[in-house]
C-alpha cells in the first residue's frame, strides 16, 4: 500500500475516477434507453446487472493489461492505414451504436415502439436480449475506458479502485437518470442523438482520426441545458399532443 503515500497517486486516482464517471455517461444513456423497454419491475435489475458486467469487464481487462496493450498492435493495413484489434472493436461498436440508435429513433417517431410482452417465456427472452445488447456495448466502452486509464497511471490497483468507485457512483444515479430520460420523450430523442454522435466518434477513432472528447461532452451538456430550459417553458404553455393521442372533439351547438 505504499503507493498511497505518494501525492501523485492520489491525484491520479481522483482524476481517473472523474474521467471514468464522465466516460460512463454514454454507457448510462444507452442502458437507460434499452432497459426502458422492459417491465417497470425488471428495469432496476437490468441496469444494475449491466453496470455490474461493465465493472467485471473492466477489472478483467485491467488484470490482463499486457494483453490489452497488445490490441493496439497493427493486424493489417488498408490503403496505408494500420488497423489494430482495438480499431476493429471501436469500428464495430460504433456501427452497432449507430444502427441501434437510428432504429430506436425510427420506432419512437413512427410510433412503432415494441409493446410490453406478456408471459414468462417472452419476458425472459426480452430481458436476455436487452442484457446481450448491454454486454456488447460494455465491451466497447470498457476497452476505451481502460486505454484511457493506462495513459494516466501505471498502477493497476489505482485503476481498479477508480473503476469500482465510478461504477458505484453510476449505480447510485442510474435509476434517477433513467427515470428522468424515460419520463420525457424529447429527452429520449436527444439521448439517442447523443448515442449517434458517440457511435460516429467511435468509428472515426477506429480509423485513427482523433476527436477530443471535450468537444463531444460540451455539445451534450449544452444541448441538455437548452432542452431543460425548453421543458420549463413548455410547462407554462399548452401541452403538445402526440400522434397517438386523439384530440377531444368539439361539441356542436
Amino acid at each position: 500500500m505504499e503507493i498511497f503515500l505518494e501525492a501523485e497517486n492520489w491525484i491520479a486516482l481522483l482524476t481517473l475516477t472523474f474521467l471514468e464517471i464522465v466516460l460512463g455517461i454514454d454507457n448510462i444513456i444507452f442502458i437507460s434507453i434499452v432497459t426502458g423497454k422492459l417491465p417497470l419491475e425488471q428495469q432496476p435489475k437490468a441496469r444494475n446487472l449491466g453496470l455490474t458486467l461493465a465493472l467485471v469487464f473492466r477489472i478483467a481487462l485491467l488484470l490482463g493489461i499486457t494483453w490489452i496493450i497488445g490490441f493496439t498492435e497493427p493486424l493489417f493495413s488498408v490503403f496505408g492505414l494500420d488497423i489494430s484489434g482495438r480499431d476493429l472493436i471501436l469500428i464495430a461498436g460504433g456501427l452497432f451504436l449507430l444502427a441501434k440508435s437510428t432504429s430506436e429513433i425510427h420506432h419512437k417517431i413512427e410510433g412503432q415502439e415494441a409493446s410490453q410482452v406478456d408471459g414468462a417465456n417472452k419476458n425472459v427472452q426480452s430481458f436476455a436480449k436487452i442484457i446481450t445488447q448491454i454486454i456488447l456495448l460494455d465491451m466497447v466502452f470498457s476497452f476505451d475506458s481502460i486505454l484511457t486509464a493506462v495513459g494516466l497511471t501505471q498502477q493497476v490497483l489505482i485503476m481498479i479502485i477508480a473503476v469500482v468507485i465510478s461504477i458505484g457512483v453510476m449505480m447510485v444515479f442510474a435509476g434517477k437518470i433513467s427515470d428522468f430520460i424515460n419520463k420525457h420523450p424529447t429527452l429520449q430523442i436527444l439521448a439517442l442523438s447523443f448515442l449517434i454522435l458517440i457511435g460516429f466518434m467511435l468509428v472515426v477513432e477506429g480509423f485513427h482520426f482523433h476527436v477530443p472528447k471535450g468537444y463531444i461532452y460540451f455539445a451534450v451538456a449544452f444541448s441538455l441545458l437548452v432542452e431543460v430550459l425548453n421543458m420549463r417553458l413548455r410547462k407554462k404553455a399548452k401541452p403538445v399532443q402526440l400522434h397517438d393521442q386523439q384530440m377531444p372533439k368539439k361539441e356542436t351547438a
